[in-house]
């Protein structure tokens, strides 16, 4: 499908139906974890207690940290380019531009889970760093025709992946892919997209 042809659809869908695609697509996510954990892992239970494992210093330096530094570039780039550089063709307008604060942070910590769950948890444990935040980026495919919404997503990919391959730990790649998705999807609700009406 074209991403002219995507966007002309996301138009005609209701914010409703964009989020409940999303929330659909989140839980095929995570079913394909714990799917792949049972399939992949030697111990399930284990597999997964190793990677929840909280260090403090590792949450505050490898989480906290770097979500907010990825956040300063994106807010850098996002005020020095035209605003259709990081147009996605609407689908992040009508997930968050009408959403309440609680369905906010409801809907992107279940994006930060699911994702990080299947790409950190499963892929990058099992088959590498690089593989893991390739695919992560190539799964963004509505980016692939704008550059710098690829880019970004790569960096932000690797640079995930880089913090779970020092740490080991899917709370601090939960907590940084939290943040970045919780404080742009506030931006798009209060902020300078806040006033679009796509």
């Amino acid at each position: 499908m074209k991403r002219k042809d995507q966007a002309a659809i996301i138009k005609q869908m209701s914010d409703q139906e964009v989020t409940l695609q999303l929330i659909l697509t989140q839980l095929i996510i995570l079913s394909m974890s714990i799917i792949g954990s049972v399939i992949l892992f030697e111990s399930f239970w284990d597999g997964w207690i190793q990677q929840f494992n909280l260090n403090m210093n590792q949450w505050i330096w490898f989480g906290i940290l770097p979500g907010l530094m990825v956040l300063l570039i994106d807010y850098v780039l996002m005020y020095s380019l035209p605003e259709r550089m990081y147009d996605d063709g609407g689908i992040n307008v009508k997930v968050f531009q009408n959403r309440s604060i609680q369905g906010i942070i409801g809907i992107t910590f279940l994006v930060a889970f699911s994702e990080e769950m299947l790409f950190r948890g499963v892929l990058h444990t099992e088959f590498g760093y690089i593989t893991a935040s390739l695919l992560f980026a190539v799964m963004h495919s509505r980016y692939l025709t704008k550059i710098v919404l690829f880019i970004s997503v790569l960096f932000v990919s690797f640079f995930i992946g880089y913090m779970f391959e020092i740490t080991g730990s899917l709370i601090v790649t939960i907590t940084a892919h939290f943040i970045i998705d919780l404080v742009l999807a506030f931006w798009i609700r209060f902020g300078k997209w806040g006033g679009l009406n796509e």
